[in-house]
């Protein structure tokens, strides 16, 4: 009796389904890959109640211009907090009340890679390029109050060239990497602006993943500039946050 217990144990074990230790990059059906939980570790679900304080004085006018302006272009060098501080704002501003929903957007533009066809349904494929608005969310949210907010609609991400056609009104729009943006594209994306909505546009005019002459980023933000009601503002290197090399690295790249 000892030794078939031990042979169907053994047995039981074999037959148990062991863990990969190689794991893909985008799994399958199975274990669908979520932006919110694509890795395989354990996270503590935390919720960011400390209001954002600006680090520098651009950093300050931004957030001022944020308050005061329904349409603000943020424009600086990576590390700078533009997308941070614009969705921390929208959240401050979904939780007060003042708006029903937040939209964030961005061009799905490989940064000099070509990725090939991505596996899985619509979302899988577009979830590497929106990450970073995924990451940001969940450090002023938590991982478990996004994942409700995204299922209700109260959150909405999605790419550029899904915007056309709609009118944005009660909300609070972010359009992340707009240097990956055309002219056209730029213009598509103002002319979404509803009602009690603000818009706040950022990105890098210097760091464009677009063939030379492409991107509308510099141009918009000049002709805008131009107009009482909107806010320009400007970054630099002195307003970067992240690695204190990272300003170094852009003074001489």
């Amino acid at each position: 009796m000892a030794k078939r217990a031990t042979r169907d144990k053994a047995r039981s074990y074999e037959d148990r389904p062991q863990r990969s230790k190689v794991r893909a990059l985008f799994p399958g059906k199975q274990a669908a890959w979520d932006p919110l939980n694509g890795e395989e570790r354990e996270t503590r679900d935390k919720s960011y109640v400390r209001n954002v304080r600006p680090q520098s004085d651009n950093q300050r006018l931004l957030l001022e211009a944020i308050d005061k302006k329904n349409v603000v272009v943020a424009l600086g060098p990576a590390g700078t907090g533009k997308t941070y501080l614009a969705i921390a704002k929208a959240v401050e501003a979904f939780e007060a009340g003042r708006i029903s929903r937040i939209m964030l957007t961005r061009p799905a533009v490989e940064a000099g890679e070509n990725l090939g066809f991505l596996p899985g349904a619509l979302e899988d494929k577009l979830a590497p390029y929106l990450r970073p608005l995924y990451d940001a969310l969940s450090d002023r949210l938590g991982a478990k109050r996004l994942k409700q907010l995204l299922a209700d609609g109260s959150i909405e991400i999605a790419p550029v060239a899904y915007m056309r056609g709609r009118t944005l009104n009660n909300a609070f729009i972010v359009i992340d990497e707009v240097q990956n943006c055309t002219y056209g594209q730029i213009k598509m994306m103002l002319t979404r602006l509803g009602w009690h909505s603000t818009m706040v546009l950022t990105g890098d005019p210097d760091q464009s993943d677009l063939l030379p002459g492409m991107s509308g980023l510099a141009q918009v933000g000049e002709k805008l500039d131009a107009l009482e009601d909107i806010a320009v503002i400007r970054l630099a290197d002195r307003d970067i946050v992240r690695h204190p090399l990272v300003a170094s690295m852009l003074t001489v790249l």
